[in-house]
């Protein structure tokens, strides 16, 4: 018999509903019945692209012995993590307390008023290689909560009041400025890993956010081994095994510091700071490379993830046919039947492909005579050890990899996740924006389009707030902070993409309603609503981990809004963020970088950039080029149409009210520190003002 999570929507639920766990969801109902039957609460956090979730389960949550066991002794309710967020930041949280590290499947265990005295990450059925099995934890624990409850208690309050400081902990502010950015580049430069890329050992991911700050710094200060930091870890990413160089997107996170052996899951919310990364990398260097990955990485997104109604499913797993990454990996035999006798010697060659294999099974160590395809050297380099020019060797790898594609869509895809979630769709229709607006791709921006549109018409409710999942026509789970600002991110970029006035005033808002309901007078957002539902602790998530933390991007938005509409409110609030954060960001810099990206904007110069005539004028258009081919991060960008169009930007932006075309020609006002320079309509005058002022612009 199918249990409770038959009902739900989230994939990783119904993944679920035929275990013989008795499991509930996240609801008052089960700890309800735990209070009632006085019984603990078994707590599994997972997602559906988890490879060692998948493990857990298969090994105990389908094992009758183990499921016994376990509803004997608890109430056990299963929570998808993409869904609920909060209830997972709340428990990762209390498993690094109590572990010193966290991941994914996350296990409490707690008392049925949700405290919590028990945490672990992946535990296997039976106790191996020193770690407790569950056949030999549960029998304990329930013993323990029968003959030694007070102790369980006892420690079950001391660890939430734990819990309790580290999400009210306010650091001593302090003051910051544009020399702590130095600070933090530096201290990303101690951790650069100089030969592979990236930052830190093994596992690595790719941490956008990081490389988004980095290139912030290089433009602001000239220093260029910032750029080489980013170019080198961008590059050696793209030729990783972490990326899929058969059907385009970049897997989580690499088990290895070369970025040669993946975890396979993809992500939405990787591909989508991924795609910002190189397209800004491109703009910063005019290298066609990062364009044409940023280019790949939305042909996968646009190709595999997109839903029927236009936005973005969440992600594809690891596994298929119950073992990680086998649609991914290839034999050489498989290479040889799918490329025939002229292609296969080069692509075994060029792709690192080993008869016993070329990596190690990470369960066994073995190696199994499977491949992960991946490059040792730029196509520069490699065309030149074989006397080949690069546009046949660009040729030959396109011929390999179409062949590949099709030979690979006979097997057996891996799930996908086809939940639709705001904060992640947010993000996507950012990078659609971007992307639209730096290669002049029209059907970029009608793809942001459809999203976002999707979104305000689905996930709003008729108070104007958020809803957080759309699954199977029902939109459900309120927004969280994540959900406003990463939206609001994505909206803005499609406002200076499209210059619809409607996303301007959508973005505004939504940063109403954050602020109405998130904000805390402290200068933070918490990551539940003030009206949401009650948790032992409300949490607050301050620290980057794969996505810059809400209130980094929350930041972010204020600082542009002011900018673009002159509220002086939302400075004031940017300000009260600074402030909050700038201890933490001083202590630990390599962990705020996507704090310190928006720290950047606001030191400034932000220049204030307002075209005024019509989009559809050829002379416009090519000023708009002008502008989108030079590398500005810290600008803000509208269009003033003529006539009752252009009305509608001065109810949100007075101030754009004296900004009209010269002369009937498109015309450029550039303004910074509360001065406009004078209105340009020649590309080419625009061009000198723009890199004069960015060459006069403080270091």
């Amino acid at each position: 018999m199918p249990n409770r999570l038959q009902f739900e929507k989230s994939p990783y639920l119904l993944q679920h509903k035929d275990d013989p766990v008795d499991w509930w969801p996240w609801c008052e109902e089960a700890f309800a019945r735990a209070k009632a039957e006085d019984k603990p609460v078994f707590l599994s956090i997972g997602y559906a692209a988890c490879h060692w979730c998948h493990v857990m389960a298969h090994e105990s949550f389908q094992d009758e012995e183990v499921a016994r066991l376990m509803n004997d002794a608890f109430i056990n309710i299963k929570v998808d993590r993409e869904e609920r967020p909060d209830v997972d930041q709340l428990y990762m949280t209390v498993c690094q307390m109590v572990t010193g590290h966290g991941g994914w499947p996350l296990t409490i265990i707690m008392t049925p008023d949700r405290k919590p005295f028990f945490a672990a990450t992946y535990i296997p059925k039976r106790s191996r290689y020193g770690r407790p099995g569950l056949l030999e934890i549960i029998p304990r624990i329930q013993e323990a909560w029968r003959q030694h409850r007070d102790e369980i208690i006892a420690s079950a309050e001391k660890l939430t009041g734990t819990l309790q400081k580290i999400m009210s902990f306010e650091a001593p502010s302090q003051i910051i400025d544009a020399e702590w950015l130095e600070i933090a580049y530096r201290r990303l430069d101690d951790i650069f890993d100089a030969r592979h890329g990236g930052f830190g050992h093994a596992p690595k991911f790719p941490t956008p956010h990081t490389l988004l700050f980095l290139l912030r710094y290089w433009q602001r200060s000239g220093e260029a081994h910032a750029l080489q930091m980013v170019e080198h870890t961008l590059m050696q990413m793209r030729l990783g095994g972490i990326y899929d160089h058969v059907g385009f997107g970049f897997h989580r996170y690499a088990t290895d510091e070369a970025w040669r052996v993946p975890h396979f899951e993809k992500m939405l919310y990787d591909q989508a700071l991924l795609t910002i990364a190189y397209t800004e990398a491109y703009q910063a260097t005019g290298k066609s490379f990062y364009a044409r990955t940023a280019r790949e990485i939305l042909t996968y997104v646009l190709r595999d993830l997109r839903a029927p109604e236009g936005a973005f499913y969440s992600s594809e797993d690891a596994d298929s046919e119950g073992e990680e990454g086998k649609f991914y990996v290839w034999t050489v035999a498989e290479l040889r039947e799918a490329l025939g006798p002229e292609l296969a010697p080069i692509a075994i060659d060029l792709f690192n492909v080993q008869p016993e294999g070329n990596y190690e099974e990470e369960a066994t160590g073995e190696r199994t005579g499977k491949n992960i395809l991946y490059l040792s050297k730029s196509l520069q380099a490699l065309a030149r050890e074989r006397g080949w020019s690069l546009e046949e060797l660009e040729t030959t790898l396109a011929t390999i990899r179409e062949r590949l594609f099709a030979y690979r869509m006979r097997r057996v895809r891996p799930g996908r996740d086809e939940k639709i979630l705001t904060d992640w769709n947010g993000l996507m229709i950012a990078a659609l924006a971007r992307a639209a607006q730096v290669f002049d791709e029209a059907v970029y921006a009608e793809a942001a389009q459809t999203a976002a549109d999707f979104l305000l018409r689905t996930m709003r409710t008729p108070e104007g707030r958020l809803w957080h999942r759309y699954r199977d026509g029902e939109a459900g789970i309120s927004g969280m902070l994540d959900d406003y600002a990463f939206l609001s991110w994505g909206l803005l970029d499609l406002y200076e993409a499209t210059f619809e006035e409607h996303y301007l005033e959508t973005a505004l808002a939504l940063t109403e309603q954050m602020l109405t309901h998130f904000w805390d007078a402290r200068g933070v957002f918490y990551m539940t609503p003030d009206d949401g539902e009650p948790l032992i602790v409300r949490p607050r998530e301050t620290m980057d981990n794969a996505m810059p933390s809400g209130n980094a991007v929350a930041l972010m938005n204020l600082v542009r809004l002011g900018h673009m509409t002159g509220r002086t409110n939302y400075a004031e609030h940017a300000d009260a963020m600074i402030r909050f954060f700038s201890g933490p960001v001083k202590q630990q810099p390599p962990i705020f970088t996507g704090m310190l990206v928006s720290i950047d904007f606001a030191f400034g110069p932000i220049y204030e950039l307002v075209l005024a005539g019509d989009l559809d004028n050829p002379d416009l258009r090519e000023l708009l080029r002008t502008i989108h081919q030079r590398y500005l991060p810290r600008k803000v960008l509208m269009l003033r149409r003529s006539g009752a169009a252009g009305e509608r930007l001065v109810q949100l932006a007075p101030f754009v009210a004296a900004q009209e075309p010269v002369d009937g020609r498109p015309t450029v006002y550039v303004c910074h520190d509360y001065r406009c320079e004078q209105p340009v309509t020649d590309p080419e005058e625009l061009a000198r003002q723009l890199d004069a002022l960015h060459a006069g612009a403080p270091a």
